[in-house]
């Protein structure tokens, strides 16, 4: 009796203890609950998958949460699935649930779940985390009677009719505990006395004859391809291509849905497979190939192997290395190693594989895949420089995600990176840079051992050069983060009327609202408008000035998510809270400039110099006659903080404005005064102690929250000063900040390939050419702000077409950049001073 008392004490605090439990206690009384007493529970997982619904949402997620005393896996209703696709509901951070309901399902009995109807998101960091020892030892919160439910207790989708997640911001990267890999080879004695070669598939395929078993070797691995769709019933919609090799010659292969997952990660470049009960097709010809010339071999391309896991039911063997026979006669995997020297001889999409050491990692971005039918598709990517010493020239490459996540995002400078199938890429004006095909793979240094090419003379080569180097030497050339693209705008600005797909779409100035509130976590677009310059403000920043931290900056006021955007009455603009050593000062002068207490004309312009206290002075009484109201506790909370850590930098913001912009800027019926710049819009140095940190930084938010992301920030990046660029729309119906940071040292990733071509450090000339003249590894001899700014007089009623770079940075950081600017000759062209 006395066992049973204290088990039943027990429960009953552990109950009491637990917002989690509670909840789904008070759900089996009411479909509905609205939630009073708020507690935080952090998120540990996020999960993308295929949504039900074929109206609506494309994608549905699952989210982990815990109070530190129960996990609970719950559904994120659809209205809510904004605040996933731009990462202010993320992963090791808290939120209040203030509405969820309990859902049964109807297909499956025991079965149901926590729908998550409505919450408020907290701040950059979980403060709950940091006290529970061991998040995976917690218990799962399951509601009594469903105990059993597969879908509660395992990693795979709570909606019954989808069996795996994917990758939470693409579809090309394996994403869950479905995936195997590293499973020993077979060691089994094989019969390949009865074996066909590939050469023989042909006449097998027009008579219809079965194939006899298969001993092939692969020399090609393509990226994972999802075809998922609404309607389609699939559960594993998966393919990948490899390209196999015998003595007779080559042929693709194919693996198809459920043979992914348990074979995919098993199989790699160099790896022999016996194949019994496959089939054969006619090749799919609107796929690319990788380019095989240099294997020497005779390629088949009419029919291509299939593998399914039914009709016929496929039987792979994968042969362990020792058990390989030299009489088989398989071919040895080729490369076509180049190095930084060579590159300049290839022609435009040719083949090459590169071995190389890291300089600069950019940040992980992501594109939309142009021409996707089917639901919504990214790509993600990331620049990268690397060297090998045959060129004082780096490499430059644009490495996309190869499904091999791992890999992606540990690579870092100081790596040894290998990257196969490599296509150039040549563009006007710019230097050769190489992108991934869809049969690149990627390999670092942890990954090499095993690979084929380590045997090959020109990897030796390299590796012997690298002896040569010294860590610190080569420290000193590093970099990491922050905003990068190439190639560099061309010296011509065409629009193409027949083109629609240019590389640059030229938008109209009301589209450009829309552009960027369409644009998800991390997503890049690049676009121009047609305007003319109406102000420039410049801010000094002192390099010693430190921040008051990220976690501060990036901080979101409690917002009720249901709302998709955010009260612009009861919370600050995007420009308003950020409070990072880059940004304040310029949002703060963004408010400044809609009153202006003076201005004097020094030859047709105006050349303003006012102290950052009397700015802030400024907008404060600006915020009072136009709100005038109250302002939440969080507003008026955060307004003193930027106020006195303005008031301890002994800066000067220089500004300079057109005649007429005082009077068009009362006029205007859209000012986006988003242009600001962010922590991680530069790239900073990269350091082997701040390495897990600059990676987390650089890389996206990943799925399933781990300690490491609790390590402390990096310290604020060193930034010399920035200019605010207003741009004025062609028909002065809306206004525009963008952000320009002029390339002020030959250090800068973005200096590499850039065309330097001298000219005269005007405010027009420094927009057109993206840089402060001239480039050196010191910044003592480039000219002054004021140098350039006084300059900006021509700038007066001029017609340009300015080129922006636009990047969701996360929660409502949207990064608006100007890379170059073009002076209007015709109508359909625009060239560049």
């Amino acid at each position: 009796m006395e066992d049973n008392s204290s088990c039943s004490s027990a429960g009953t605090a552990l109950s009491e203890a637990s917002f989690l439990q509670r909840t789904l206690e008070r759900l089996s009384s009411t479909q509905c609950l609205q939630v009073s007493t708020e507690a935080p529970v952090a998120v540990i997982a996020l999960q993308r998958y295929l949504s039900e619904q074929p109206e609506g949402q494309p994608d549905s997620y699952d989210v982990t949460v815990t109070d530190g005393v129960w996990r609970a896996k719950c559904s994120v209703h659809p209205a809510l699935n904004h605040l996933v696709h731009s990462n202010t509901l993320r992963t090791g951070t808290d939120v209040s649930i203030t509405q969820c309901s309990f859902v049964y399902s109807e297909r499956r009995l025991g079965h149901g779940y926590i729908c998550i109807e409505k919450l408020r998101c907290g701040g950059e960091r979980s403060a709950l985390l940091p006290r529970i020892q061991d998040v995976a030892s917690l218990p799962m919160l399951v509601k009594q009677g469903m105990e059993r439910s597969v879908e509660l207790q395992s990693d795979v989708p709570l909606q019954v009719s989808r069996k795996h997640y994917l990758s939470l911001w693409n579809n090309e990267d394996p994403e869950g505990d479905i995936w195997t890999s590293g499973s020993p080879s077979s060691h089994t004695v094989l019969d390949v006395s009865n074996i066909t070669l590939l050469s023989s598939l042909e006449l097998c395929f027009r008579n219809t004859w079965k194939p006899l078993p298969l001993l092939v070797k692969i020399i090609h691995k393509s990226r994972l391809r999802y075809y998922g769709k609404f309607g389609l019933k699939i559960d594993y919609p998966l393919q990948a291509y490899f390209e196999v090799a015998d003595q007779s010659g080559t042929m693709s292969l194919v693996l198809w849905n459920e043979l992914c997952p348990e074979f995919y990660q098993k199989l790699s470049v160099g790896t022999v497979l016996y194949i019994q009960n496959y089939s054969l097709k006619r090749s799919y010809s609107n796929r690319s190939h990788p380019q095989m010339d240099h294997h020497q071999m005779k390629t088949f391309h009419s029919v291509e192997i299939c593998l399914n896991a039914r009709n016929p039911t496929s039987v792979v063997t994968v042969v362990s290395a020792k058990s390989v026979l030299p009489q088989w006669g398989l071919p040895e995997v080729s490369y076509l190693f180049t190095t930084r020297l060579q590159l300049d001889e290839l022609s435009n999409n040719s083949a090459c594989d590169v071995i190389c050491l890291v300089t600069f990692v950019g940040r992980v971005e992501r594109v939309k895949s142009k021409g996707n039918k089917g639901p919504e598709k990214f790509w993600t990517y990331r620049w990268i420089h690397a060297v090998d010493g045959s060129s004082d020239r780096p490499f430059i490459l644009e490495v996309f995600s190869s499904s091999q996540p791992e890999v992606f995002r540990r690579i870092c400078p100081m790596t040894y990176l290998v990257c196969t199938q490599m296509r150039v890429c040549r563009v006007e004006g710019s230097l050769p840079y190489l992108t991934s095909s869809c049969e690149t793979e990627t390999f670092i240094t942890g990954y090499h051992k095993g690979q084929p090419y380590v045997s090959d003379p020109r990897v030796k080569t390299f590796i012997q050069w690298t002896k040569t180097l010294t860590d610190n030497v080569v420290l000193q050339k590093t970099s990491v983060g922050g905003h990068y693209c190439y190639p560099c705008p061309p010296q011509t600005f065409t629009q193409s009327m027949a083109d629609a797909s240019a590389q640059v779409p030229l938008v109209a100035a009301a589209d450009l609202k829309k552009e960027m509130e369409t644009l998800q976590y991390r997503e890049h677009k690049k676009v121009a408008i047609q305007g003319q310059i109406a102000a420039v403000r410049y801010t000094k920043h002192p390099k010693s000035t430190e921040s008051r931290g990220t976690e501060e900056r990036e901080q979101v006021p409690d917002v009720a998510p249901d709302v998709c955007e955010p009260n612009t009455q009861d919370h600050p603009s995007t420009a308003e809270q950020t409070t990072a050593p880059i940004s304040t000062a310029e949002k703060i002068s963004v408010r400044g400039i809609k009153r202006r207490i003076q201005t004097r004309k020094v030859n047709q312009f105006s050349l303003n110099l006012r102290s950052m206290a009397a700015k802030r002075r400024l907008s404060e009484i600006e915020v009072e006659e136009e709100q005038e109201e109250e302002e939440s506790d969080s507003g008026s909370k955060d307004a003193p903080n930027v106020a006195d850590s303005q008031q301890n930098q002994d800066s000067d913001v220089i500004s300079w404005e057109s005649s007429s912009w005082p009077k068009q800027k009362q006029e205007v019926s859209e000012y986006l005064c988003e242009g600001g710049l962010y922590q991680d819009s530069v790239s900073r140095r990269f350091t082997l102690d701040e390495k897990d940190v600059l990676l987390q930084r650089s890389n996206l938010q990943p799925t399933h929250w781990t300690p490491e992301q609790s390590a402390d920030t990096p310290p604020p990046v060193v930034c010399p000063g920035f200019y605010q660029v207003t741009i004025l729309g062609i028909n002065k119906q809306m206004a525009i900040d963008a952000a320009f940071l002029p390339i002020v040292s030959s250090d800068d990733p973005r200096a590499v390939a850039l065309p330097q071509d001298p000219h005269g450090n005007t405010m027009l000339s420094c927009l057109s050419s993206g840089f402060l003249c001239p480039l050196s590894h010191s910044q003592s001899t480039l000219p002054q702000p004021e140098e350039v700014l006084g300059s900006a007089g021509e700038l007066e009623d001029m017609h340009l077409v300015c080129i922006l770079d636009l990047c969701h940075l996360g929660g409502d950081r949207v990064e608006v950049l100007i890379s170059k600017v073009y002076r209007v000759t015709e109508v359909s062209k625009c060239t560049a001073l």
